[in-house]
């Protein structure tokens, strides 16, 4: 009880005294000015009491912030009670793969590098949802969680970046182009034995800074992420797919909830982009077959042709680019089609290439 008077004399205005029900007791400046502690007071318990209906995790580089932006812009859009302001929080979480740029990303090992302290936030109520690049979930997710959505993909090719020349057979032999990723260097090795790549970690921005200076003489970035940064005028040439396959869920956003959480779920349903989601199954179908890592050059690359069928290309490479073997598939547009598209695929590839072939 002297909580709740406590509490009540903490809100109620000074006692001024005895006034008649039109308060002409009271002075007009002092009505006033109770007006405004009470207006005051009343947006303070508002605000105290307004709790943000959607937290997003994310990480903190500005392509991570501009694909979290998107998620919540497309929430807002769909969902008119989130349009309000202070609806939707966006929470920045540093990774392993954020906290270690000093090494390639093969060398420090195990998987999740980018996904595991959301993942963990997620599970521990932290967060409501989490927003992830494709390319950077495991095939299996922590238990306790679910993606049941993607949004619509984006261009999956890689461009190409120099000061120096228009294309990767222009640069001369002994050039350095900047790569953190295996499956890059392979495809650029098979292709162009002469050239060098070196390991090049940083977000879009330090990579560009690091060609400017001149550390590398080229490098090749997702297109994906230079169009959601606004930076595609940095793009020398865009490589076709056929001399560079793209990762595994490249220009794919996933977005994770609680397996336990209904509200969420039918939020993020309303967002899903169902032709990139059957896409990407199929190729973290194949991945998962081959139980690939950062160790291991893979790509792959599944979508709809004009007839509507699932056209799958796969591959798996030699860091050195000395063996690349590929495989293609085509079938019905269909989740479990081309779930079993993306396996036999995979099983034919670690058929083909034999024992220790993964053993980089």
């Amino acid at each position: 009880m002297a909580g709740a008077i406590a509490m009540r004399s903490l809100f109620a205005p000074p006692n001024l005294g005895p006034t008649s029900s039109t308060g002409s007791h009271v002075p007009r400046r002092v009505r006033r000015s109770l007006v405004k502690i009470r207006a005051a007071i009343a947006v303070e318990q508002e605000t105290q009491s307004k709790v943000s209906l959607i937290r997003i995790g994310t990480r903190g580089s500005p392509l991570a912030l501009a694909q979290a932006y998107e998620t919540r812009d497309k929430l807002k859009a769909a969902h008119s009670e989130l349009a309000e302001e202070g609806a939707i929080e966006i929470i920045i979480i540093k990774t392993t793969g954020d906290k270690i740029l000093n090494q390639p990303l093969a060398d420090i090992g195990g998987k999740g590098l980018f996904t595991k302290e959301i993942d963990e936030a997620l599970l521990e109520g932290r967060i409501d949802i989490a927003v992830h690049s494709m390319k950077d979930v495991p095939t299996y997710l922590p238990e306790g969680t679910i993606l049941p959505c993607n949004l619509p993909r984006e261009d999956v090719r890689d461009a190409f970046i120099s000061l120096n020349a228009k294309s990767l057979s222009e640069l001369p032999a002994g050039s350095l182009v900047g790569s953190a990723s295996l499956r890059r260097q392979s495809q650029i090795l098979y292709r162009y034995p002469s050239l060098k790549v070196v390991n090049f970690r940083g977000n879009v921005q330090t990579r560009l800074k690091k060609l400017q200076e001149g550390e590398v003489q080229a490098t090749l970035l997702a297109l994906a992420g230079l169009k959601r940064l606004s930076m595609t005028d940095t793009v020398t040439a865009i490589l076709p797919i056929e001399d560079m396959l793209p990762a595994i869920a490249q220009g794919a956003i996933g977005i994770a909830c609680r397996s336990n959480d209904d509200k969420m779920a039918d939020y993020l349903s309303s967002l899903n982009h169902e032709e990139t989601r059957l896409a990407v199954t199929c190729e973290r179908a194949f991945l998962a077959t081959l139980d690939g890592s950062c160790r291991t050059p893979i790509a792959g690359y599944a979508f709809k042709s004009s007839d509507g069928n699932c056209l799958f290309r796969g591959l798996v490479a030699s860091p050195d680019g000395t063996r690349v073997l590929e495989t293609s598939r085509m079938g019905p547009y269909s989740l479990d089609e081309m779930v079993e598209m993306g396996k036999d695929a995979g099983k034919e590839l670690l058929s083909r290439a034999g024992p220790g072939f993964f053993d980089w």
